[in-house]
């Protein structure tokens, strides 16, 4: 098992919470990672290495 972050990024980027998720690899970190998106985005990463970004979708609603 491979340890990765989820962060939850607030107002101008500054995270707001971590969670830590225990996958096997990217794949599962991305899809467990991916429940976490409500109304914040949310980033993934192993160490130091980014692996996933997902908007919110409220926030996708509102591009141009």
């Amino acid at each position: 098992m491979a340890v990765y972050h989820a962060y939850i990024v607030g107002l101008h980027g500054r995270s707001i919470g971590v969670v830590q998720i225990d996958c096997a690899d990217d794949d599962a970190a991305i899809k467990s990672a991916m429940r976490l998106v409500d109304s914040h985005d949310v980033e993934v990463w192993q160490t130091d290495r980014p692996v996933a970004r997902f908007d919110a979708p409220s926030k996708q609603l509102f591009r141009k």
